[in-house]
């Protein structure tokens, strides 16, 4: 019997509540529950006896309802981007840019086009004149999502609103980083739900770690929307796949950009940096490999070069800063792996390259990292943060070969003054979006399908597409004219067979006499039916 000394400790019991702080000052926000298994079923169940009614309105009160939101986050745009900063370290120009503006534009898109977008859409009746078809676009129920940290009002409303105006309910896991401001910017969804009489139950909110978001995936919704990483999105399809519910996976990007030797410089210049030091480089498609042409690389090295070692850094909300701090401690971790790994395989810090202790505990600088090459571990791996990476390149083949070495497929860019080149290079290049002399359009663009290739995920957002993904596709087909006649298919008869295989020649035979061939053989088939009929053999 073992004594009290060496008996196995007891496990800590897990967290119950989440403490919300800022990651550029360190202070205490607030905290949230850790939701157990049970309060995510109950939030779907909820979202469930919510959802039928608001499924029976009109896409008008939808639009309605997307107005009302609308109107509401242009009012409180400065407090959401407080909040947001408060609860990701960026800074308020980030907010607003990264924050306010895409959400704003996926409004005003679903409110003007959603309709469209939705709208049964008639099909060709092929063989069948006589028959009506169509598809049309269903609400699926209770649409379950999953976000990350990195742009908090964003990545809660995006989803919400096509799934929404889709006529589903929504539950949302949102990220632990990321917990506080997300419980106030639900009440802009509530406001604007009970102001015109709907349930707010069609939105709710769960909130806790790891095990909450199984507990949303496994809960009974009918569908998932995960963002983040490719390793917890392969666990979020494995838990999906026990009840084989759908998945859509946007799971992050390392994405090329491309500066040919006829580029703009200056213009390549100044959006390279906004694509690389934008929100601390915590964006899926941030610009984290750069290719230049060997004619335009020192002038390029140069005027970037220039420009970072004049950014501000700083908390946000102190004097003003050109970029905060990142969300997570963790991240600068990764990122110092990364730069380390490329220095010792013969890369070049030319400014940053450390974390800046002396501001706190979360800031990393703004970093550039030249004479980088494809064995590095930075090329490859996802690194979220404030470093350009700078490879140089001879041809066009090598930039193409150098963007396309890589595990992720998400967004792209290429600048140069051929139209001809933009399109060949925008083609070649294996990635869900490319934008041609800018950088990120492709998102702002709310028309346009938003997804990645191989380990980028699978699935699309925004546009038709993200509006279609919210929906069953349910093919109807109904009679356009009637024909009181069914198919006489039994008794099966000695001809019938011979009926069948003529009818197929006579319609998809090749040239006029194989169909012709195929018209006597249904002919003399319809006879012999006939007779045997007659005889009643």
């Amino acid at each position: 019997m073992p004594t009290a000394a060496s008996a196995p400790a007891t496990p800590p019991a897990a967290p119950t509540t989440i403490v919300c702080t800022d990651p550029a000052t360190g202070a205490r926000l607030g905290e949230v529950p850790v939701m157990d298994r049970a309060a995510v079923v109950a939030a779907v169940q909820r979202g469930r006896a919510a959802q039928p009614a608001w499924a029976a309105t009109s896409f008008a009160e939808r639009r309605a309802v997307l107005k009302d939101i609308l109107a509401r986050v242009v009012a409180a745009q400065e407090e959401i981007s407080l909040l947001a900063v408060h609860d990701s370290g960026k800074t308020m120009v980030d907010a607003a840019m990264g924050e306010i503006f895409p959400v704003c534009e996926k409004l005003r898109y679903t409110i003007a086009h959603g309709e469209r977008d939705l709208r049964p859409q008639s099909r060709a009746s092929g063989l069948l004149p006589h028959k009506s078809a169509r598809v049309e676009y269903l609400p699926l129920g209770v649409v379950g999502v999953i976000s990350p940290w990195n742009f908090p009002f964003h990545n809660f409303f995006c989803p919400v609103i096509p799934a929404l105006f889709a006529g589903n309910a929504v539950v949302i896991k949102v990220s632990e980083l990321a917990s506080w401001s997300s419980l106030k910017y639900l009440e802009i969804l509530d406001a604007a739900l009970r102001a015109r009489g709907h349930d707010p139950g069609l939105v709710q909110v769960v909130t806790g770690y790891g095990e909450t978001g199984s507990a949303l995936v496994t809960s009974g919704v009918d569908k998932v929307f995960f963002t983040g990483s490719p390793q917890n999105g392969r666990k979020v399809m494995a838990a999906a796949s026990e009840t084989l519910t759908p998945v859509v996976l946007e799971l992050g990007g390392k994405d090329p950009m491309i500066i040919c030797d006829d580029a703009v410089i200056e213009q390549a210049a100044s959006t390279a940096l906004f694509g690389v030091f934008n929100a601390c480089g915590q964006m899926c498609v941030g610009a984290e490999r750069l290719f230049v042409f060997a004619a335009v690389y020192d002038e390029f090295v140069a005027r970037v070069l220039t420009a970072a070692q004049a950014l501000r850094q700083g908390p946000p909300l102190g004097p003003e800063v050109d970029l905060g701090a990142m969300t997570m401690a963790r991240q600068l971790e990764i990122i110092q792996a990364l730069v380390d790994d490329a220095v010792a395989k013969g890369a070049r810090v030319l400014c940053g390259g450390q974390p800046r202790r002396e501001l706190g505990t979360n800031f990393y600088p703004p970093t550039i990292l030249v004479d980088v090459d494809r064995s590095m571990r930075i090329m490859h791996e996802e690194h979220f943060g404030p470093v350009m990476v700078i490879t140089r390149v001879a041809t066009e083949a090598e930039a193409i070969a150098g963007a396309n070495d890589c595990p992720y497929g998400l967004g792209s860019s290429v600048f140069t003054r051929d139209p001809a080149r933009a399109q060949r290079m925008a083609r070649a290049i294996q990635a869900g979006m490319t934008t041609v002399n800018d950088f990120g359009l492709a998102y702002m663009i709310q028309s346009l399908p938003f997804g990645g290739l191989k380990i980028s995920g699978f699935g699309k957002i925004n546009g038709r597409e993200g509006l279609r993904a919210c929906c069953t596709e349910k093919a109807i087909v109904t009679d356009r004219f009637p024909v009181r006649q069914g198919m006489a298919l039994y008794p099966i008869r000695a001809a019938t067979l011979p009926l069948v295989m003529g009818a197929v020649q006579t319609i998809y035979g090749a040239g006029l006499r194989e169909r012709a061939s195929g018209a006597l053989r249904v002919l003399g088939s319809l006879i012999k039916l006939r007779r045997q009929r007659a005889q009643g053999s």
